[in-house]
């Protein structure tokens, strides 16, 4: 087990990464082959060393757009400045860097590859966001869902997952200060609307979230109905499919973490997405501008303190 202390730096201790894997310690060189980085071949401290805040979600092009418009919130964007995809010699992740802020695409799903390149970087009080797009269960698209827990299809805030054929159940539990204080940055904004509520995370887009539009369909629209009603009377207010595993591997590692999804229908009402292009556009950039808010506030404080 590798669990690091906190160093001590003006009377305050650093919140460090763990990782729980002896092995580690075996290995001349650790190839993080889904970066397309490695111990030995990059200089990682130098690289990420400086990183306090991890924006992640699963669109490649919305996390190049989230750099470039934190980079514009933080007064770091340059006339004609580029920002490089450092992972562009693998098509597994794209990943844009700019001053303290690390912006990932991980597609569907978060290998623990990140929290790796993270701790042998050296990084420390590290905050990580996931940004991106949900179903709403009553409420009216366009919405930003703080997620206050993760749960499971049964509504439980666990991710099982299966270890050398044996189930292992994992908390889902995130940071609820954290969580606060984006949501009180979603009011300080007052540019939208910002909840606070549970998301369920699905194994899959049409069955796993009471859809009635997949290939396969075995249920009625009273039965979706009811699920959904229960979903809401549990607390859920939002769907997507990454937020447990994401917030069970952030717990593991010490990692303060959240959730910030916007809503782009109600599930309640359908299932289809009927909103225009640009309208559905103009939602997706709806948690980049709350949590850019947060980050500017964050690094504002540091600042002065």
């Amino acid at each position: 087990m590798k669990m690091p202390l906190g160093e001590e730096k003006n009377g305050a201790c650093d919140r460090s990464i763990y990782v729980n894997n002896p092995h580690l310690d075996s290995m001349k060189d650790d190839i993080l082959y889904h970066f397309n980085l490695g111990t030995s071949t990059h200089d990682l401290p130098a690289m990420f060393g400086d990183v306090k805040f991890v924006c992640v979600g699963g669109s490649p092009w919305r996390m190049k757009s989230f750099t470039e418009y934190i980079a514009k919130e933080l007064g770091l964007l340059e006339p004609n400045a580029e920002f490089p995809n450092i992972c562009e010699g693998t098509d597994r992740y794209a990943m844009y860097k700019v001053g303290p802020v690390l912006s990932v695409s991980h597609g569907m799903g978060i290998p623990s590859t990140l929290i790796k390149l993270l701790y042998h970087a050296h990084c420390t009080d590290v905050t990580v966001v996931r940004i991106g797009t949900s179903g709403g269960i009553g409420l009216k698209p366009g919405i930003v869902v703080v997620t206050k827990q993760s749960v499971d299809s049964v509504f439980q805030p666990r991710l099982e997952q299966v270890i050398l054929g044996k189930p292992v159940v994992r908390s889902t539990e995130l940071d609820a200060e954290l969580a606060e204080e984006l949501l009180q940055s979603g009011k300080d904004l007052a540019e939208f609307e910002t909840v606070i509520g549970n998301t369920m995370c699905t194994l899959d887009f049409y069955e796993g979230q009471a859809r009635l539009d997949g290939a396969f369909c075995s249920y009625s629209e009273e039965d979706k109905q009811s699920y959904l009603a229960e979903a809401y009377a549990a607390g859920v207010r939002n769907i997507e499919m990454e937020s447990s595993v994401f917030a069970a591997m952030c717990k593991l590692s010490n990692l303060r973490a959240a959730v910030v999804c916007v809503t782009l229908l109600d599930r309640l009402k359908g299932d289809q997405l009927t909103s225009s292009h640009d309208i559905l556009n103009s939602y997706q950039q709806r948690p980049q501008v709350l949590v850019g808010h947060y980050i500017k506030k964050k690094l504002n404080a540091y600042k002065k303190s």
